[in-house]
C-alpha cells in the first residue's frame, strides 16, 4: 500500500541505518525520546520481563525511580538515561525487540518543523545539530524514499 505524506526533503535525502554494522546504537546516546500515555500503558504491563533485559545501572534506576524522568518535550515526558544511555539500550533497543518501541525512536530520522511539516533529519538540514554518520547524507547512496518506508508509513498516521 502506498502512503502519501509529503516529506520536504525527501527527493534529496539520504539514509541509512547501519545499527550492528558498524553503528552500535549511538543515537541511543543520551537518548530521551519522548513516549506517549498509551505508549507507557503499554509498556507498564510488560515491565517486569522488561526489566530483566535491561543492563545493570539501568534496571537499579527503573526498579527505583521508574523508567520516565520528570523531563519533557512537546508537554510528553522523556525516558531515563542511565550511564549515557536510554535505559531501553542493551545491545540494542531491548523495546525495539518487544514491539514497544516508542513512536519517537520508530519514526527516526523522521521529525515535524516549526510549522508541522515532515523532513528527514540531515546534516545541515534546518541546522540539524546531531552529528552522527547516519544524518549525512555523503555517507550513503541510499534513497530516503527507499530507506525509510515504514517509518513514513507510521509518520502519516500521526498526520
Amino acid at each position: 500500500m502506498d502512503v502519501e505524506l509529503t516529506v520536504l526533503n525527501l527527493s534529496s535525502a539520504r539514509f541509512e541505518c547501519t545499527f550492528g554494522r558498524g553503528c552500535e546504537g549511538i543515537c541511543c546516546r543520551n537518548g530521551r525520546p519522548m513516549m506517549y500515555p498509551e505508549e507507557t500503558a503499554r509498556l507498564d504491563g510488560h515491565l517486569p520481563e522488561v526489566l530483566e533485559t535491561l543492563r545493570p545501572a539501568a534496571k537499579a534506576l527503573v526498579s527505583s525511580q521508574g523508567y520516565l524522568s520528570r523531563r519533557r518535550k512537546a508537554g510528553l515526558p522523556l525516558v531515563r538515561v542511565a550511564e549515557g544511555w536510554c535505559v531501553f539500550f542493551h545491545q540494542g533497543c531491548v523495546l525495539h525487540q518487544r514491539g514497544l518501541k516508542p513512536a519517537a525512536c520508530a519514526l527516526f530520522p523522521l521529525s515535524k518543523d516549526e510549522h508541522d511539516n515532515w523532513y528527514v533529519r540531515q546534516k545541515g538540514y534546518k541546522g540539524e545539530i546531531w552529528d552522527l554518520p547516519c544524518l549525512d547524507p555523503d555517507s550513503s547512496t541510499l534513497p530516503a524514499g527507499q530507506s525509510l518506508v515504514r517509518e513514513i508509513a507510521l509518520a502519516a498516521t500521526f498526520s
